[in-house]
């Protein structure tokens, strides 16, 4: 069951991926062709911090395990997250409180305030464009795994 739900996120990735490479019109993403085994998307995955599992120009993609934390804001990143593994609550848009460059085109926050609140899980997909804060604020099954497809805007 689980190699089927990991071959069947896979095909929705690439499925993803192509349509936003369309859509944002990134003339090359990705760059290569990528395989990668379902035995290293379960390594990656079982970590809370995840990693890269695939990285081009202009493109990554993570398998991403985490809890509740900081919200985010990237300048240039567009993401697509695909929820494989339990629950949060999910705050997009608003406004950050507090927020700090961390990196360049990066700032964190430890809050948003407004914007709008979802609650995702398993088989959910959510869209974050560029220059938008998005937060994990409650998860309540303690993690929660995604693959976050990471585009960048020229």
């Amino acid at each position: 069951m689980r190699i089927l739900l990991t071959r069947a996120t896979l095909l929705t990735t690439a499925v993803l991926l192509t349509v936003a490479a369309v859509l944002l019109g990134s003339g090359g993403v990705p760059a290569s062709v990528h395989y990668i085994g379902h035995d290293k998307v379960t390594q990656v995955m079982s970590k809370v911090r995840g990693e890269p599992i695939v990285s081009d120009p202009g493109l990554r993609v993570l398998a991403q395990r985490r809890e509740a934390g900081a919200a985010e804001y990237h300048d240039i990143n567009n993401h697509v997250f695909i929820f494989v593994e339990g629950e949060a609550t999910f705050v997009v848009g608003g406004t950050m409180v507090d927020p700090k460059r961390t990196a360049p085109n990066q700032m964190r926050a430890p809050s948003v305030t407004g914007g709008t609140t979802y609650h995702v899980s398993k088989g959910d997909v959510i869209t974050i464009p560029a220059k938008t804060p998005h937060w994990f604020k409650e998860v309540p099954s303690k993690t929660i795994a995604y693959y976050a497809v990471n585009i960048e805007s020229k």
